[in-house]
C-alpha cells in the first residue's frame, strides 16, 4: 500500500486514537469529520493528513486505497459498504453492523470485490492474547473446559448501547478464538439498575460442542477495574489480566486434578510467566490491516468474524429480551421472512438467501443460498441469482437475466430481458476457470438494455445506458450512453433517462452537465 493512502473516519472519542497510529505507521492521508473545529485540531497534529468534511470526497478520490470507521455503530453498514463499493478496503470499529443480515452482506461484498475488511476486535491484537492463544493451540493447556472473561469497571455508561454491546464484543470475539468453533445455544441475563430500559451488567453463558463452556461478566457499575480472562483446561490453566504490569500479565498455572480414593484432589503449583515482546495493541492492529491491505491476506479479524461475534451478540440480546431463554446464534441472519416479500411457488430461494423487505421475485426464478438482494426489487420470470452476487435496492431485473457470482448491482439499476453477464474472459469448455472470474459492477442508476452483454472485469458508471444489444468489453463512464460490438460511446444521458445534447443540458429536464474524468457531472 502506498504512504499517506488512508482515510479516518470518525475522529472522536476513539478514531483519535487510530488516527495517532495510523499517522504513526505513515498511512494517514485524509481525516473525514463534520467537525471542523475538531479537523483543524488535527491539521495542527497531523499537518501530513488533509482535512475532508463530505465523505463522497474520500470515497472519490483514487490516491485513497482504505478508510477507517469510527463513527457511531448505526453507520458502520452503511459507510462501510459505499467504501467496498467505490473499491476501498475498510477496517471498521466494533461492531461490523448492527444486524447480522448487514454484516453477512458486508462479508460478502468483500470477497466478492477483492477487498480486505477488518472488524476492531483491538484484544485479537493484543501481544498477550496472541501468546494464549498460541498456547492454546499448540495443545499446552490441554482440552479447554471452560473459559470465563470479566469486564468491569465504573463507567464510561454510555445511553446509545447497553453493556453488552459496549464491552462484550472483545470478549466474546477472544472466546471465539480460543473455542475455534462457533456456540451452538448462547443464554443471557441482564440487569437494569440506572436505566429501566439499559442493562448496566450481564452474564452470558456460551455452550460449544465440543463441550466447551463460556461464561462472559461485564458491568459498568462496578467498585473497581477489572478486565481479566480464565482459560480452564486439563493439563494448565492460564489468567490474563490486563489491569496487571506487562510482566504479570500472563501467568500460566500448572495446577492438576488427580484422583484419588474414587475423589477429585487439586495440587497446586507455581505460576509459570510465559515472555510476551511488549507493544501497543491498537499499534498492532492497524500494522496487521495495513500489512493485509498490501499483501491481500486476509486479515484475522475478518468480516466473516466480525459476523460470528455480531450472532453472538445478537442471541444474547434476544435470550436477555425473552426471559434468559437460550437461543442458537446459527439460526440469527441467515433465512428470509416470506412475509416481508413475495415469492411466487414456482421460484426455488436456497435457505441461507438474504432478501429485503418488499421484493417481488416471480415465475421460475431461483436464488441461491448465499446472495444477496436489497429492498423493493422485482426480479422477472426465470432470473438466476448466484452465490456471492450482491443486488441493491430498488433494482429491476428482467426475465431470462443470470446475475452471477461477481456480480454487484448498486442501488436502482435496470437490468434488460435476457442481457448477460459473463464470468470468466476467456472461458473454454475443457478448462475449468471459475478460479480467474472478475468482479463486475454496475453503479447506481444504470440502465442495461436488453441482450447486451457485459463482458467481466468492467465497470458500468452511474447513470449510464447501455443499448440493446450492446457487448460491453471495457468500463462505461457515469451517464454515457453506449451501443455496438464492442460498445463505443455514442452520446450521454441525463439521470432522468433523456439524451442530452451537445450543449450537454437535458432536453425533459433542463439539467446541465460538464465533463469530467469518471463521465458528466451535474452543474445544477
Amino acid at each position: 500500500m502506498e504512504a499517506r493512502s488512508l482515510a479516518l473516519i470518525g475522529s472522536g472519542y476513539w478514531g483519535k486514537n487510530l488516527a495517532r497510529n495510523f499517522d504513526a505507521l505513515g498511512a494517514l492521508g485524509a481525516i473525514c469529520d463534520k467537525n471542523e473545529a475538531l479537523l483543524a485540531d488535527f491539521a495542527r497534529l497531523y499537518p501530513q493528513a488533509r482535512g475532508v468534511l463530505a465523505l463522497s470526497d474520500i470515497l472519490g478520490d483514487p490516491s485513497i486505497a482504505s478508510v477507517a470507521i469510527a463513527t457511531p455503530a448505526e453507520t458502520h453498514f452503511s459507510i462501510a459498504r459505499e467504501a467496498l463499493l467505490a473499491g476501498k478496503h475498510v477496517y471498521v470499529e466494533k461492531p461490523l453492523a448492527l444486524e447480522v443480515a448487514e454484516a453477512e452482506e458486508l462479508a460478502r461484498l468483500a470477497d466478492q470485490q477483492g477487498l480486505r475488511l477488518m472488524v476492531g476486535h483491538l484484544l485479537q491484537y493484543h501481544p498477550v492474547f496472541e501468546r494464549l492463544l498460541a498456547l492454546v493451540r499448540s495443545g499446552d493447556l490441554g482440552r479447554i473446559d471452560y473459559v470465563q472473561s470479566n469486564r468491569l469497571n465504573l463507567g464510561k455508561i454510555r445511553r446509545e448501547e447497553n453493556i453488552l454491546w459496549s464491552f462484550a464484543p472483545h470478549d466474546v470475539s477472544m472466546i471465539l478464538s480460543l473455542a475455534g468453533e462457533e456456540p451452538e445455544s448462547v443464554l443471557a441475563v441482564g440487569g437494569n439498575y440506572l436505566h429501566e430500559k439499559i442493562a448496566d451488567v450481564t452474564t452470558t453463558h456460551l455452550k460449544f460442542p465440543s463441550g466447551m463452556r463460556a461464561h462472559i461478566y461485564v458491568s459498568w457499575l462496578h467498585p473497581f477495574k477489572e478486565q481479566k480472562l480464565v482459560v480452564v483446561g486439563e493439563k494448565k490453566m492460564a489468567v490474563f489480566d490486563d489491569t496487571q504490569g506487562w510482566d504479570r500479565k500472563l501467568l500460566v498455572y500448572p495446577h492438576v486434578i488427580e484422583w484419588r480414593d474414587g475423589a477429585p484432589v487439586p495440587v497446586k503449583a507455581e505460576p509459570e510467566t510465559p515472555a510476551v515482546d511488549q507493544d501497543e495493541p491498537l499499534k498492532c492492529e492497524c500494522r496487521h490491516f495495513l500489512e493485509c491491505c498490501a499483501s491481500g491476506a486476509r486479515p484475522r479479524t475478518d468480516g466473516w468474524e466480525g459476523v460470528r461475534v455480531l450472532r453472538v451478540l445478537k442471541a444474547a440480546q434476544r435470550s436477555m429480551d425473552n426471559n434468559a431463554c437460550a437461543v442458537a446464534p446459527a439460526t440469527l441472519g441467515r433465512a428470509p421472512k416470506a412475509a416481508d416479500c413475495q415469492i411466487h411457488e414456482t421460484a426455488v430461494v436456497d435457505p441461507g438467501a438474504r432478501i429485503g423487505a418488499g421484493t417481488r421475485i416471480w415465475h421460475f426464478a431461483h436464488v441461491c443460498g448465499q446472495a444477496v438482494i436489497g429492498r423493493d426489487c422485482n426480479l422477472g420470470q426465470n432470473v438466476f441469482v448466484d452465490n456471492g452476487a450482491v443486488i441493491g435496492d430498488r433494482c429491476k431485473v428482467q426475465n431470462n437475466v443470470s446475475v452471477y457470482k461477481h456480480v454487484t448491482l448498486e442501488d436502482e439499476v435496470f437490468c434488460g430481458p435476457s442481457m448477460v453477464f459473463t464470468n470468466v474472459y476467456n472461458p473454454r469448455a475443457h478448462i475449468r476457470k471459475m478460479d480467474e472470474a472478475r468482479p463486475t459492477l454496475v453503479k447506481r442508476r444504470a440502465t442495461l438494455g436488453a441482450n447486451c452483454t457485459i463482458v467481466c472485469g468492467n465497470t458500468v458508471g452511474r447513470y449510464a445506458f447501455v443499448g440493446a444489444g450492446a457487448v460491453v468489453t471495457r468500463s462505461v463512464p457515469d451517464h454515457a450512453l453506449v451501443a455496438g460490438s464492442p460498445a463505443r460511446r455514442i452520446g450521454w444521458v441525463c439521470a432522468c433517462g433523456e439524451r442530452l445534447g451537445d450543449d450537454l443540458v437535458c432536453p425533459g429536464c433542463a439539467a446541465a452537465y460538464v465533463e469530467s474524468g469518471e463521465g458528466l457531472m451535474s452543474k445544477t
